[in-house]
């Protein structure tokens, strides 16, 4: 879940993991953060846990912005392709 929290069920989420339905996940945002101690995520072997923090770092508005200016914006004025882009039909 690479969006927001409310985007994805996690009662469903849970289930179809501990079902089997889905093989695993990779979460950095949930419902609640921090996640609390007692969701069942914690428990599940399938499942991996990551602290949703990136921006906190002490340089990342200047390298995003850097990497704006940079690389994108002279991308986008030249027509050319961005890089990173958001893929649509992924939905990331």
């Amino acid at each position: 879940n690479l969006g927001r929290g409310p985007v994805v069920d996690e009662e469903a989420l849970i289930e179809a993991l501990r079902s089997g339905k889905l093989g695993g996940a990779a979460l950095d945002v949930f419902m609640e953060e921090p996640l609390p101690q007692s969701s069942a995520l914690w428990d599940l072997d399938n499942v991996l846990i990551s602290p949703h923090n990136m921006d906190q770092t002490a340089t990342f508005m200047h390298e995003a912005t850097e990497f704006f200016v940079n690389e994108n914006l002279p991308r986008f004025i030249c027509g050319q392709d961005l890089l990173n882009p958001v893929d649509t039909t992924k939905g990331y």
